[in-house]
């Protein structure tokens, strides 16, 4: 990579912190990441604030000509319904849940999408480092097989599958707020430089 390429790609990453849209949004989702690294808690009036600045942002100054308020709805809605059947069976706090319907707000559907796509990536690499960093990473693939064995033989046996892992038997809490927040950033990093 020559010299010039490289501060091109570096003014494509300041137009990030530069736009209003995205460097309120990373404000957002690492001010969420930090919370939830250090109480296991994601302020809901953060997560207010972020979506009420996502929808009228996004409605006055929309990013395409032919946007409307539809766009940060559609995202906020999309985002919300995207964790929620993790929230269902509790491998997610609903805080979580809130924090990517917040980023739909300020993505729309189809970006929110991919920012998840992403999110999960990093979820999965955070979650298998933390449990083996803890020491319990046996009891995460004890609990994931009883998961799939207790939804399978439900099912097989023809009564709704229990999804729910029993309390007291989990391998740690990650707080996935630093999973969405770097999951955020790296889908935002790769949008801006033309690879996602």
């Amino acid at each position: 990579m020559s010299q010039s390429e490289f501060n091109a790609m570096l003014d494509l990453l300041a137009m990030l912190f530069t736009d209003w849209r995205t460097g309120i949004l990373l404000l957002l989702v690492i001010g969420a990441a930090i919370s939830d690294y250090r109480t296991h808690r994601i302020p809901n009036w953060l997560v207010l604030s972020g979506v009420l600045f996502g929808v009228i942002y996004n409605t006055v100054l929309p990013r395409f000509p032919h946007d409307t308020i539809l766009f940060p709805l559609a995202g906020l809605g999309f985002g919300l319904l995207l964790f929620l059947p993790l929230y269902l069976v509790r491998a997610m706090s609903a805080g979580d849940v809130k924090l990517l319907a917040m980023v739909g707000a300020f993505l729309g559907t189809s970006a929110t999408f991919r920012a998840a796509l992403v999110i999960m990536i990093v979820g999965g690499v955070l979650s298998l480092l933390f449990v083996l960093v803890r020491g319990t990473a046996s009891l995460m693939f004890r609990n994931l097989a009883s998961f799939f064995q207790t939804g399978f033989l439900d099912a097989v046996g023809g009564s709704v599958p229990s999804l729910r892992i029993a309390e007291g038997v989990s391998a740690g809490k990650l707080p996935y707020g630093v999973a969405i927040a770097i999951g955020t950033i790296g889908y935002l990093v790769l949008h801006q430089l033309g690879y996602f």
